[in-house]
């Protein structure tokens, strides 16, 4: 709760919290907007995500983590275009239990995220909320002219891969929801796996690769089921993924082999922020060892076909595997 006393202004908020975090070109967040000019031969892009109180994140998750959710999810969708992050800008729409404590909180933590990544603060609003806390963020990243890695340009024979490791995150919301979930891992297990569902990690060290590499791209934010099958709605191709071959860490590892049932969550659950593209099969060496080199791992999962459908996941006996729902779905 705010406690006793009078609140700042939106004015007063924005001077104490946000201006020490804004960028070039935002003029101390002093104006009504605010001036990027992108590089020579290049083209902006930009994306825009909200994430809502007891529908993205706890209300009671540390305020710190939201903003780095927040800017975070954003700037996975850069990467996956090959974007280089330029600034952002904030709506924040304040519920009414909002604290000066969970603020700046929440602005340290946007601001640590924000130098992180080189993406400044370059404007926004900041408003009462009708209901549940509102955090919106749209990033503005650019690209080489005409180099942006689009979502469905995938073609047949292409082969799928993804980074980092998928479903950390997934078990980390069980784990929130229901704590005896996943199984009897460690209390150092258990951490890792929460700490992957507060903290996305963007994977902007990628997003040069992706761009010399990937015949199309998209981040895994609602599923990787799910997300390969918007990757190739409506383009006339399907695939088939082993799901075997997807990489997991050893704490997720641990717990679906204790608890088999769980690789459902790891593969529909949501929240992974990795990357999922395809690479003309010639090219997946090389992808990969320039993926090595900037220090994110990607996998190859399996491969596109020309087909209708959602994409086949087989599992190692080469069964299709179905899902009860493949993908988070917002409304």
């Amino acid at each position: 709760m705010s406690g006793a006393g009078p609140r700042a202004s939106e004015e007063a908020l924005i001077a104490r919290y946000f201006a020490p975090i804004a960028g070039d070109g935002a003029d101390g967040l002093r104006d009504d907007a605010a001036r990027l000019t992108p590089l020579p031969g290049h083209d902006l892009v930009l994306t825009a995500d909200a994430v809502v109180a007891g529908i993205h994140y706890f209300p009671d998750d540390p305020p710190d983590s939201i903003a780095a959710k927040a800017l975070g999810v954003n700037l996975s969708d850069l990467a996956a275009k090959g974007a280089s992050p330029r600034g952002f800008l904030l709506t924040l729409a304040l519920a009414a239990d909002w604290s000066e404590d969970w603020l700046a909180a929440f602005a340290r933590g946007l601001g640590e995220t924000a130098a992180r990544h080189g993406c400044p603060l370059l404007g926004g609003d900041t408003v009462k909320a009708g209901g549940a806390t509102l955090i919106g963020v749209t990033a503005l990243g650019e690209v080489p002219a005409g180099a942006m890695v689009r979502r469905q340009t995938a073609s047949a024979g292409d082969r799928i891969c993804v980074s980092g490791t998928i479903g950390d995150a997934a078990l980390g919301l069980r784990l929130r929801l229901d704590p005896v979930f996943v199984g009897s891992l460690d209390e150092a297990a258990r951490a890792a796996l929460t700490d992957r569902y507060l903290r996305p990690r963007p994977r902007l060290a990628l997003a040069p690769v992706l761009r010399r590499f990937a015949s199309a791209a998209m981040d895994v934010s609602d599923g990787l089921a799910g997300d390969l099958a918007k990757m190739l709605k409506g383009t006339g191709l399907t695939a088939t993924v082993e799901t075997g071959a997807v990489p997991l860490s050893p704490v997720a590892g641990r717990a679906v082999a204790d608890r088999p049932a769980l690789l459902d969550v790891v593969l529909t659950g949501g929240d992974d922020y990795e990357i999922l593209c395809t690479v003309q099969p010639d090219r997946l060496n090389a992808f990969q060892a320039a993926a090595a080199e900037v220090g994110v791992p990607v996998h190859a999962i399996g491969s596109v076909a020309v087909g209708e459908g959602a994409p086949i996941f087989r599992d190692a006996d080469g069964r299709p595997r179905a899902f009860a729902s493949a993908a988070f779905s917002h409304f």
